[in-house]
């Protein structure tokens, strides 16, 4: 990025974050993507709240971001066995933000298994989680009874953008690992595993390069609206994942157990949207398969008479390259500054809220001053 492009981008969060100061500012924890575009987001959270420390999802950090980061926040170690035990949970927030309020700004449901004990045991008060993702969404949606208030930016208009442009670099990013094999997506059925907003854009993109697509999803509304589409719908799944060349994990929960990389066509590639240990239960899979590298960033598991690639290692393919998305992403991390408010504010049931929309208006407006040029 160029000085005079970082420089916007800093100008429009200080806009973003004097729209959004609360008159008390809380402390706040930020799990996140720790990509090239993302220092000026974290300033922008410390100006909306104390921020105590961020918690960089391991397989996405930049080590210049990380660097930019640390000149203002801490960075601290993020693992799903930290925010897994309430004990664990309790000792880390306890270190670093004793006796404060408390906002946790998630990416994937990290808070969600240890969020009772914090809003039940801490010396301070937890006033809520800001949740990025649709897989963080229902992993605090299926909790049942919540114990304090989730703004979710997950199913907003504004994230959108980011979740089409998302799509579309992983499908960049598995052809790429394809091509540097000496394999094109032609040729190649390709099955795409859920059809939600990152699944359909991963299909649209492969029909539109030529490539024939069958989507398979548990939802039967979501199964309506492939077929509307276009695309074919798995009537059986085992069928499908052994006539496709190309499978693409795209739930942000499990879509392949062990059991099921047996039915893969031999040679076929797979790909992920999100982490291995979302996806794929990498786990279970036969001991008879032997992992090989088989090019950069390409794992070849084969046993007698069966073979086929992972790519990344199951992880998100699209990380790979970047996973840039371009300045669509200050609309939903602007989002994430407003939740931050909202919860400032206290006033919020528990249970899971939305960013007003004159809120969000004030976002677009925004950001079309900044970017639409």
């Amino acid at each position: 990025m160029e000085q005079f492009e970082r420089a916007r981008v800093g100008s429009y969060f200080a806009r973003i974050a004097d729209s959004f100061a609360a008159n008390e500012r809380p402390s706040s924890f930020l799990i996140t993507h720790l990509l090239p575009e993302r220092p000026s987001f974290v300033e922008a959270v410390g100006k909306c709240s104390n921020l105590r420390a961020v918690l960089p999802k391991p397989k996405s950090i930049d080590a210049s971001a990380r660097r930019s980061v640390e000149k203002v926040a801490s960075c601290d170690a993020l693992t799903r066995e930290l925010f897994g035990d309430d004990d664990t949970a309790l000792d880390y927030i306890e270190s670093r933000a004793p006796g404060e309020a408390v906002v946790l700004l998630d990416v994937g449901g990290y808070f969600a298994p240890s969020l009772d004990a914090l809003c039940s045991r801490y010396s301070g008060r937890i006033l809520g989680v800001v949740e990025d993702t649709e897989n963080g969404h229902k992993r605090y949606a299926g909790r049942g009874k919540l114990p304090c208030p989730v703004v979710s930016v997950a199913r907003s208009p504004l994230k959108d953008p980011e979740d089409f442009l998302v799509g579309q670099s992983v499908v960049f990013s598995t052809e790429a690992l394809m091509r540097s094999r000496g394999d094109i997506l032609h040729g190649r059925p390709a099955l795409v595993i859920g059809f939600g907003k990152l699944g359909s854009s991963i299909a649209r993109l492969l029909h539109a390069k030529g490539v024939q697509v069958t989507v398979h999803d548990v939802d039967p509304v979501r199964q309506a609206q492939a077929l509307s589409q276009g695309f074919t719908v798995a009537r059986d799944r085992d069928a499908a994942l052994r006539g496709a060349g190309l499978v693409l994990c795209a739930t942000g929960a499990l879509s392949l157990r062990g059991e099921d990389f047996s039915s893969l066509r031999n040679g076929a590639y797979v790909a992920t949207v999100t982490s291995s240990e979302d996806e794929l239960d990498l786990d279970t899979l036969p001991g008879v398969y032997q992992r090989t590298p088989n090019g950069e960033h390409v794992t070849r598991y084969a046993t007698t008479g069966h073979y086929f690639y992972l790519l990344n290692g199951g992880n998100a393919v699209n990380f790979l390259h970047g996973a840039s998305v371009g300045p669509f992403i200050f609309l939903v991390q602007a989002e994430i500054l407003a939740g931050i408010r909202m919860l400032a504010h206290g006033d919020l049931g528990h249970g899971i809220h939305e960013v007003d929309i004159a809120d969000r208006e004030t976002i677009a407006a925004t950001w079309l001053n900044y970017f639409n040029r």
